[in-house]
């Protein structure tokens, strides 16, 4: 018996230590690592093969492997900027689950957004229904945001840097590193360690991408290297809060296509209706 409640005690301190490991507030480049897989399908997506979600979404899965033969089934979501509404949800006080999430906003897809503090702020500029928290990055970084005219834009900040004279914003997360730029993968100091990975991205027509590599197999070089090769005819790719954030769901709360789950609540996701 007391060998019982020593391992239950055991357990119990590993687990409190766990969440509290979990929390992002960490640095781009050092989110907490994860092993194995956080990714539950009610129907998995196809592979290679696009499968339409609903007008303007779809959605498919793709196998990759790195040059270190590090490999992952990757989920990627394609949207028809034009047919959806995007937002970017922000709950410092109450961060939600991808489900949780989903039931309070009735999203066809969510992905988690960019880093934020130990006390849920975002580290970055963000903008959530016109209301403007935190500082935007000088120099580095990038930004997906929505104009008031509704207008989605994904960007590098060193290349467009941040105006808040003229850059008249609804909806705005901002994360790092970019890995693409202009077609071309990007250069970036990070370290080597392999996470699971949230990327959104734009196509050369036009379409957003949410990507997501739910087990801990790539680095940041090797995402970057695998976005840029990849048959996706990437534009720009942005990485998100990777590690115990990534989070992706689409679907419509009944029909499930693709559940992520993040491994911690998160006050900042990325809304498509």
């Amino acid at each position: 018996m007391v060998l019982q409640r020593r391992s239950l005690l055991s357990f119990v301190l590993m687990i409190t230590l766990t969440i509290s490991l979990s929390a992002c507030n960490l640095v781009p480049g050092l989110n907490f690592s994860l092993s194995g897989s956080s990714t539950s399908s009610l129907s998995n997506p196809s592979p290679n093969t696009w499968t339409t979600v609903s007008p303007g979404i779809e959605i498919r899965s793709e196998k990759w492997t790195s040059p270190g033969d590090n490999t992952d089934t990757v989920i990627i979501t394609s949207v028809d900027p034009a047919r959806i509404q995007l937002q970017i949800g922000y709950q410092p006080t109450n961060p939600m689950t991808m489900i949780q999430w989903q039931k309070a906003t009735g999203a066809k897809v969510l992905m988690n957004g960019g880093y934020f503090d130990s006390n849920d702020q975002p580290e970055g500029l963000l903008v959530s229904n016109g209301q403007v928290f935190g500082t935007s990055y000088q120099g580095f970084g990038g930004m997906l945001s929505v104009d008031e005219q509704g207008n989605i834009s994904l960007r590098s900040l060193s290349e467009q840097p941040y105006d808040p004279d003229t850059d008249q914003l609804a909806q705005a997360t901002q994360s790092s590193p970019m890995l693409v730029i202009d077609g071309k993968r990007t250069q970036f100091e990070a370290n080597a360690a392999s996470q699971r990975r949230s990327i959104v991205a734009t196509d050369t027509q036009g379409r957003l991408l949410f990507i997501a590599s739910p087990d801990a197999a790539f680095s940041l070089d090797e995402i970057a290297d695998l976005l840029a090769s990849s048959d996706l005819s990437i534009k720009d790719a942005l990485n998100l809060d990777g590690g115990a954030s990534t989070g992706l769901y689409v679907g419509d709360g009944t029909h499930q296509k693709a559940a992520v789950d993040s491994a911690t609540p998160l006050p900042i996701v990325i809304i498509v209706k």
